[in-house]
């Protein structure tokens, strides 16, 4: 087994990384591995040092990748030799100058409050298993702010319909448990009898494929854009949308940004703070509309 090979396998069983998050790692070392090769010969980790890596962001950037694509990439460089390092396969870090390009702060995408009070009230998702399981699907995401690796997760031993809670195992293995509208049990009932009528359940998973299995991230991914379109024009109608959408409709009702930091399970406060712009904004418009000498 490869260097490569046995990193992506601590991300995947340790870290407990998302498939779509592996996959792009592994994009992004094959993409050095092969700029190595092309700038000093045969590839060789103890030959990797933070002037190749220079090189390597100036090549990129010259390519026309964005500061952001770039800083991922480098991240995920990073990331492998801090393994390396751990395992000893490495003596010592020598990618601690690597100097990456500004990133400018993009504001999330996320829906507006009145665009999913229409989906959820209004719009027809069908009745039948399928129809049920999706609008729970985009409830649970709205309705709790988890990430798509938290949700696909779940088990029937997680959701407590009787507090309106679930427990999710989200990054760095961390427990927590979230609560959600209990609006949502109705639907949990609806579609826990439809899948005990229509479907044959071959494992201890929440949400099912119609043929029992475990649902898998492109078919998440389906459910979602195919329901966002119905209501919104933005460019991206993804699961992690409907988070930023929880995350902002939550600060801009009042929501403590520490309570939020809490719920989306990030590590510190800077990762949630980025979902205040839209607060921020409601504020200023209050604040023109009331203040006598504006």
């Amino acid at each position: 087994m490869s260097h490569q090979e046995s990193f992506l396998k601590y991300l995947k069983y340790e870290k407990r990384y998302s498939g779509l998050t592996l996959v792009a790692y592994k994009k992004d070392l094959d993409q050095f591995e092969e700029f190595f090769v092309k700038a000093i010969g045969d590839f060789d980790i103890l030959r990797i040092d933070d002037k190749l890596v220079r090189f390597w962001v100036v090549e990129m950037m010259e390519s026309g990748l964005t500061p952001r694509t770039v800083a991922k990439k480098v991240a995920a460089l990073k990331s492998f030799y801090k393994y390396l390092l751990r395992e000893e396969i490495i003596p010592e870090s020598r990618l601690n100058n690597v100097i990456l390009p500004k990133i400018r702060k993009k504001l999330p995408f996320f829906v507006e409050e009145k665009s999913m009070h229409y989906l959820l009230d209004d719009v027809e998702f069908g009745r039948d298993f399928e129809g049920v399981r999706d609008k729970l699907v985009i409830s649970m995401f709205y309705g709790t702010g988890v990430r798509l690796s938290e949700l696909l997760n779940l088990k029937d031993v997680d959701v407590d319909q009787s507090e309106s809670m679930i427990k999710v195992l989200g990054k760095r293995n961390k427990e927590r448990i979230i609560p959600y509208p209990k609006t949502i049990n109705l639907l949990i009932g609806q579609y826990l009898e439809m899948r005990r009528q229509t479907v044959e359940k071959k494992n201890d998973y929440f949400f099912l494929t119609a043929k029992g299995e475990k649902v898998y991230e492109k078919l998440f991914y389906r459910i979602v854009n195919k329901n966002l379109s119905k209501v919104t024009t933005v460019d991206k109608r993804s699961p992690h949308v409907l988070r930023h959408t929880f995350a902002t409709h939550m600060l801009n009702n009042g929501a403590d940004l520490n309570a939020v930091k809490e719920l989306l399970g990030h590590a510190n406060l800077s990762a949630t703070q980025i979902y205040t712009h839209t607060s921020l904004d409601k504020i200023k418009k209050v604040y023109k509309q009331a203040h006598p000498r504006t």
